[in-house]
């Protein structure tokens, strides 16, 4: 059931297309990644999400329209820098929001629990360090238990174990079935926290799908034989090959989950013994860069 569609969206600052004709469509239960260099138009699609931009163009709808006007109360947002009141601490803060949003403060407990601050509950937010900080964000935008989470650049500015920290609570969020749409520049937090990915430049959709199958660092193999028509035969035939590109030697693109040994098993099995096989693996970081590259 998608929990958001978004129809040919468009954002102009003058002659500057920040989003140019954008099209998404996210399931429930997925956490969805927007991957993308700086300035490519993430915050500028998640602001008009929430309604702190209004499009140039274009349209989208939450939960296929059925909320009417109570659609935000399903919705909590991150946007950029977390703000609270700085001589209050968390349990306070937290009340606050508790108030803004109209809903019950009964729940905050198990929110520091989660956010892994329910020893610093009573701790003067301005004494908190970076991390402490998002991660207060995080339980202010759980705050009413709302369906979707959308969260622009959660980890920016973190080091790495406040980094692996907002990681493991993300995906804690997700492990209840919440709807997360993470914005990102960053190829490693998407990849390690997403399921699935649409991947911007300039505005413009160059790929979404599964993580799996838009970034993937799946290995192919070249391979060569003295015999190198039969080898091409029993390539053919073999169901763990994906596809097969004849160079010099022949360049196989695997199933996931295959390896060269059980290919160099099923040739040699077949009368054909090699004498190449090398494993190419391309990074995640190259393929991202192949596909931004306009």
């Amino acid at each position: 059931m998608p929990v958001l569609t978004v129809t040919s969206l468009a954002k102009n600052y003058g002659a500057v297309n920040a989003l140019d004709g954008l099209d998404l469509t996210i399931e429930a239960g997925q956490v969805f990644g927007l991957l993308g260099p700086n300035g490519s138009g993430k915050t500028t699609l998640l602001a008009i999400l929430l309604d702190v931009l209004h499009p140039s163009g274009g349209s989208f709808e939450w939960f296929d329209g059925r909320e009417g006007g109570s659609v935000r109360r399903r919705i909590g947002g991150l946007l950029e820098t977390p703000n609270f009141y700085p001589y209050l601490n968390a349990e306070q803060n937290l009340a606050i929001v508790a108030t803004i949003k109209g809903v019950s403060d009964s729940a905050l407990d198990s929110l520091l629990e989660l956010v892994q601050l329910k020893d610093r509950r009573h701790s003067p937010y301005k004494t908190y360090s970076l991390g402490m900080k998002q991660r207060l964000a995080l339980a202010a935008c759980l705050v009413g238990d709302p369906d979707v989470l959308i969260l622009d650049e959660p980890t920016n500015g973190l080091d790495p174990e406040g980094v692996v920290e907002v990681r493991h609570i993300i995906q804690k969020i997700a492990a209840q079935g919440k709807t997360i749409i993470l914005a990102s520049h960053i190829l490693d937090e998407v990849e390690k926290i997403c399921s699935h990915v649409a991947i911007i430049k300039k505005g413009k959709l160059l790929a979404t799908g599964a993580v799996g199958a838009i970034l993937s660092d799946q290995p192919t193999v070249e391979v060569g034989a003295d015999d190198a028509e039969g080898l091409f035969q029993i390539l053919s035939r073999t169901k763990m090959v994906a596809k097969i590109t004849a160079d010099t030697c022949l360049v196989l693109e695997l199933e996931p989950g295959r390896g060269p040994e059980e290919l160099n098993r099923i040739v040699f099995e077949q009368g054909v013994v090699l004498n190449h096989l090398v494993m190419r693996r391309q990074s995640l970081e190259a393929e991202f860069l192949e596909i931004t590259r306009l």
